[in-house]
């Protein structure tokens, strides 16, 4: 039996529309690689969604997932008519705790309910033009004193124990706003909105949009918001380390 002899027939070259077919296949095959090497890339991937979001709506989410919130640690700085407050406060709905300092004094901050405590040492009620005067001002360094509804010193500091007054006032963005810068705080993946008349928010991109960062316009400070949800334990001092002096502390003695 003889062996197959070899196909020697010439094939012709392929025709134009043949190869136009193996050009569309080539660029279809591109443009699908293209495809998804983008989606890798996708900022949003794995995200709560919110930055697909105009900027007005990220913030307003933020805004609602902190007043939803029970509670909230603030820490950082604010500049406010030339003072600088560095805070460190776990705020909750019924009460707050932590420290507020200034360039001249540090106080420890206690609100239980409707209760206002403050912790100073002697030199801040010594000079305080409501306070208890020089004698007793030496008494009051280590203890809470608590602070009257009524009197000034409350009116001065209860502002920084109450969660919704404080938040309200530090997360209005003044201007028109803007958003789209991706960024992180403490590890967190976040979106930044900007505000016209500076300033800007960074909203979270994982799990609930809880604002973690603020940075105020005119270098006005920088605030981080953090262990939103978690218990404060409020508590309030023991009876020997409270000082009360009833309905006002000026010219008490």
């Amino acid at each position: 039996m003889s062996a197959i002899p070899p196909d020697t027939t010439r094939r012709p070259p392929a025709g134009p529309r043949r190869l136009g077919l193996v050009a569309r296949v080539a660029a279809a095959c591109a443009a699908l690689t293209a495809t998804v090497a983008g989606c890798a890339e996708d900022p949003d991937a794995g995200t709560n969604g919110v930055g697909k979001l105009p900027a007005a709506q990220i913030a307003a989410k933020a805004k609602a997932a902190a007043a939803k919130a029970d509670s909230v640690h603030l820490s950082g700085k604010v500049v406010s008519q030339g003072s600088t407050y560095t805070l460190d406060m776990r705020l909750a709905g019924d009460g707050a705790r932590g420290e507020l300092s200034t360039q001249a004094a540090s106080f420890q901050l206690l609100r239980v309910g409707n209760a206002l405590y403050l912790k100073a040492d002697a030199s801040f009620w010594a000079g305080e033009k409501a306070g208890t005067g020089g004698g007793s001002a030496a008494k009051l360094g280590d203890k809470y004193v608590k602070v009257p509804a009524a009197d000034p010193v409350h009116r001065r500091f209860s502002g920084f124990t109450d969660k919704d007054t404080l938040l309200a006032g530090l997360l209005g963005l003044h201007g028109e706003l803007t958003a789209g810068n991706r960024g992180t705080v403490d590890g967190h993946r976040t979106v930044q909105v900007a505000a016209g008349g500076g300033g800007t928010l960074d909203v979270s991109l994982e799990g609930t949009p809880y604002p973690l960062r603020l940075q105020r316009a005119g270098g006005a400070g920088e605030l981080k918001l953090s262990d939103w949800g978690k218990g404060v334990d409020l508590k309030a001092p023991d009876k020997e380390q409270v000082v009360d002096y009833g309905q006002k502390i000026a010219g008490a003695g």
